[in-house]
């Protein structure tokens, strides 16, 4: 399927690259392009040092949200080359999806997404398209206004989870009110709330790559003991009802029959003695690669069933994930939940997360526009009013990485 020139059109218009110092012409295509924009951005960088579901830096096997970024754009590129997608635009939306996240994970998202209810809230992903097309530094239009790093319209499209504004009822949403010109730009002639294949890739790369390696790492680092889940009834029970009430809409009765049938599956069975050996760290990779191909190829092949041969790409096709498949990995996820992020002993190390950000917002509020760094403290002096200069605040904040908030809160508030 060709590309067509509203695909590649950027918000900006840009100038052909300088290649006078190049032993050659740049043959890079638009996407290319687009994913090396997202790669080499501040932004991304800073995903080395923010909170997956372990605090980043606590240990060095397990994952933060680069790595886990990493990941997602391998599964995406690979899943979107078999249905026929552009590998470097879902590959680009990969890389990008998280660059919105805030320290601290979906804690700090919460807490931000709190305190500044009167700006319009927070969310992570509609943040992230406020990095792409505002905060990050490469693009400047004509009136001077920041358009981030101007990427292509697939690719915005791509990268755009929840197509939707915020809305009463609906906590997940993709753009702010006042990111409303270069969203409307790149969404013209889509159906409202309609995703476009590659952000549908996406999506499910994400939910695989997450529900898969965290409970990985939730293994590894001994929060989750397969075993004692397999032999006590009353807590895969438990279990059930916890994923039922947060990321299934199947009953607690449907999704235990999937549970029993995961737990007796033989591919899981060299982790019920998981000890930390290499050996042990060899089965425990093979099953992670088993599970992740699994959930990715049932999606493949229901896709393909449902759409036929040749390249699916744009609105051509809308991704088919099986049931059961989904049921399975909304059980990973759980267990994640379940053994790591609700583990005892978590629960303080949240609250001091809270106090953190909280502190922050408050004292850079009082400080601004002194206090924030000299990439926000200009936008700040230029905000129309309050709900905008508490945008601002909110901006700075959530672009600190895990350690960078603490510091900051050291060094403002502590």
């Amino acid at each position: 399927m060709p590309d067509t020139n509203r695909d590649v059109a950027r918000y900006v218009d840009e100038p052909p690259k300088d290649t006078s110092a190049l032993p050659g012409p740049d043959e890079r295509n638009p996407y290319e392009h687009d994913r090396a924009r997202v790669l080499h951005s501040a932004a991304f960088r800073r995903l080395a040092a923010k909170t997956q579901v372990h605090t980043a830096g606590t240990d060095d096997f397990l994952r933060t949200r680069l790595t886990h970024s990493l990941e997602v754009a391998q599964i995406a590129r690979e899943m979107g080359a078999r249905l026929g997608c552009d590998p470097d635009v879902v590959d680009t939306a990969g890389l990008a999806h998280d660059l919105g996240h805030p320290p601290f994970g979906h804690n700090g998202e919460d807490v931000l997404n709190g305190l500044c209810e009167q700006a319009g809230g927070f969310e992570g992903n509609a943040q992230t398209l406020r990095v792409l097309t505002r905060l990050e530094a490469k693009v400047v239009g004509p009136d001077g206004a920041s358009v981030g790093l101007n990427l292509t319209r697939a690719a915005l499209d791509a990268c755009t989870k929840y197509p939707w504004f915020r809305s009463g009822g609906r906590r997940k949403f993709g753009v702010y009110a006042d990111d409303a010109p270069i969203y409307e730009w790149f969404r013209a002639g889509g159906e409202p709330e309609q995703r476009c294949l590659e952000a549908q890739v996406m999506d499910w790369s994400d939910d695989v790559a997450y529900s898969v390696h965290d409970v990985e790492d939730g293994i590894h680092s001994r929060f989750v003991v397969l075993g004692l889940l397999r032999a006590d009834a009353d807590e895969r029970t438990a279990l059930c009802a916890d994923v039922a009430g947060t990321y299934s809409t199947e009953s607690p009765s449907d999704l235990a029959a999937v549970l029993d049938e995961l737990l007796e599956d033989p591919v899981l069975a060299p982790l019920f003695s998981y000890d930390g050996t290499f050996g042990s760290l060899v089965a425990l990779k093979q099953v992670t690669s088993v599970l992740t191909g699994r959930l990715v190829a049932a999606a493949v092949a229901a896709t393909r069933a449902k759409f036929g041969p040749g390249p699916l790409r744009r609105y051509a096709a809308d991704l088919v994930v099986p049931r059961r498949t989904r049921a399975e990995c909304a059980l990973l996820k759980g267990i994640a939940l379940r053994y790591v992020m609700r583990r005892r002993g978590a629960e303080s190390w949240y609250t001091e997360q809270q106090e953190i950000l909280t502190g922050l917002v408050h004292a850079l509020c009082e400080r601004a526009p002194d206090g924030l760094d000299p990439v926000f403290a200009p936008l700040w002096r230029a905000a129309p009013d309050d709900a905008a200069r508490l945008r601002v605040v909110i901006d700075q904040v959530a672009s600190l990485t895990d350690p960078g908030a603490v510091a900051w809160y050291r060094r403002l508030v502590a």
